[in-house]
């Protein structure tokens, strides 16, 4: 394992350069919701359905408190009012402020302000106990089924048909996965919507719905149960609806999420103040329901080069992870993320990447790791690919990852089919059977090729953690210094769902998950 290379002080200082690089980002997180933020407070609530032409009422109920200008003082507001109407119900709620004009319903008295707020509060935290409720039981069916050891192998399905899923599903968790991840459609993160019900049309992957995590969920219980290995079910919590989905994730008990800083900025051009505001929410929900969080580093070295950008994972680790601690994640729900993708072509590649994930696991020593495969280099000589895939799976042992996604052979050709999956089961078992253990018979040379590139690594990553800290996180961004792409803070899609809270601004569920409000 990692030796003393990069001292403790070294850390220590890390970290704090990059909770000093967050703190101006938190004062606009601070100051602003948005329209995601705020249709995840009424799913909450229990508004979960769709209307006419399959529009989630969410959606319906704060277009219109928008429209009409009120939504920053929160829905959850406007929720209690609706109830002082008499609405009996969350549809009923809706119903009843969609058709008032909402601008035109005055202040009401101190006393009846009050009331409502102490009715609402009530509400939410009846809501956030029978989700605890839920995740008590995914919690104890953890325990009867207990997982494999880590590195836990994560497998992806990717039909677009929510039954095909779960029939590829069953078959991979019967060849030794423990961890499905059901890829989302493509651009789904581009909508500013959760799509309602099963879904069986998706392309590149399956819509990201309540009902489809449901339907996966209830298919791996059954799958766990027979196995007598608990399986985890993931999916993908960013994008413009990136809270929505983590409560919905969160209310049918997944066990991940993929769920970054700033993946969506960088990579699905959405708006950099949009997704650092949306990102706190969703981790919010994530930190109490025990959801581990995968983060996306990976991407960084796929659209950049490995060897010359591997300091910039480095660097956006350390960010990521203050950002996640700042809401309220633990260690154990920090799926690091990093991957294996320098050009195999190169000397002494397995060194290089035996230092990378070295010097991930001694700067992040009690997180679970989320370890990607090589994806960037991979040929179409599938006997190359998979020796390929070997040597990832050998790295991933060595240096202890939690998480390890497993490489396909057929990586450049297509979607894995069930035999591509069977084979890299298998060959990650007989990895994880042959070299556990490994880390602890050999030591790093203070001297050697492994610890003087995790030195050099390390040197530049504080380098780029001091110019975030100096010029700041959005200059940075702007900059390309994070996957060679650039983005402004006014660019991008999703800012015109960003809202000014105001004087009054009122959201139950946020009080009590920050524990400003019990």
């Amino acid at each position: 394992m990692p030796g003393p290379f990069i001292q403790d002080e070294q850390i220590a200082h890390a970290r704090k350069l990059a909770e000093e690089i967050v703190n101006p980002i938190f004062d606009l997180i601070r100051r602003n919701t948005t329209v995601s933020i705020e249709r995840t407070v009424l799913r909450f609530f229990g508004i979960s359905g769709a209307g006419a032409r399959g529009v989630p009422l969410a959606n319906l109920m704060v277009d219109k408190l928008k429209a009409a200008g009120v939504l920053n003082r929160g829905a959850a507001y406007w929720y209690g009012r609706a109830l002082q109407l008499g609405a009996k119900s969350p549809l009923e709620a809706v119903e009843r402020l969609t058709a008032l004009p909402t601008e035109k319903l005055g202040p009401l008295p101190p006393e009846q302000e009050q009331n409502l707020r102490a009715e609402v509060r009530s509400e939410a935290r009846a809501a956030l106990e029978d989700l605890k409720a839920r995740i008590a039981q995914r919690n104890e069916l953890r325990q009867q089924f207990p997982m494999s050891p880590p590195p836990h192998k994560y497998v992806i399905v990717a039909t677009g048909n929510i039954y095909d899923d779960v029939d590829q599903a069953r078959a991979a968790a019967q060849a030794g996965a423990d961890v499905i991840a059901v890829i989302r459609s493509t651009a789904q993160s581009l909508l500013d919507y959760v799509p309602h019900g099963a879904t069986t049309e998706g392309y590149g992957g399956t819509y990201a719905t309540q009902e489809n995590f449901r339907i996966m969920r209830e298919a791996l219980d059954e799958e766990s149960k027979k196995l007598k290995r608990y399986i985890q079910l993931t999916n993908y919590s960013s994008g413009l609806a990136m809270s929505e989905i983590a409560f919905c994730a969160a209310y049918e008990k997944l066990d991940m999420l993929l769920n970054d800083a700033m993946y969506g900025i960088l990579f699905r051009d959405i708006n950099m103040r949009r997704t650092f505001i949306d990102q706190y929410f969703s981790r919010r929900i994530c930190a109490l329901a025990g959801i581990i969080i995968n983060t996306g580093e990976d991407n960084y070295i796929t659209t950049a080069d490995a060897y010359d950008a591997a300091h910039t994972v480095i660097a956006s680790q350390f960010i990521n992870e203050c950002f996640a601690k700042r809401a309220g994640l633990k260690d154990w729900q920090l799926g690091i993320g990093h991957s294996y993708e320098i050009d195999p072509y190169r000397q002494d590649t397995l060194l290089l990447e035996l230092s990378q994930a070295m010097l991930v696991r001694r700067c992040f020593p009690d997180a679970p790791l989320k370890y990607m495969p090589p994806t960037k280099h991979k040929e179409t000589d599938i006997f190359f690919s998979h020796a390929y895939d070997v040597m990832a799976n050998l790295v991933a042992m060595w240096t202890r990852q939690g998480i390890q996604l497993l490489g396909m052979m057929t990586e450049a050709m297509h979607t894995p089919l069930l035999a591509d999956r069977y084979v890299a089961l298998k060959s990650a078992a007989y990895i994880h059977r042959a070299a556990r253990g490994i880390d602890e018979e050999f030591t790093v040379r203070e001297d050697g090729k492994i610890a003087n590139r995790a030195r050099e690594v390390f040197a530049k990553a504080m380098e780029l953690l001091e110019e975030c800290h100096k010029e700041g996180m959005v200059a940075a961004i702007g900059k390309g210094r994070f996957g060679d792409v650039k983005r402004s803070e006014t660019g991008g899609k999703g800012l015109d769902g960003v809202l000014e809270k105001g004087p009054d601004y009122f959201n139950p569920f946020l009080e009590i998950l920050e524990g400003t409000h019990s």
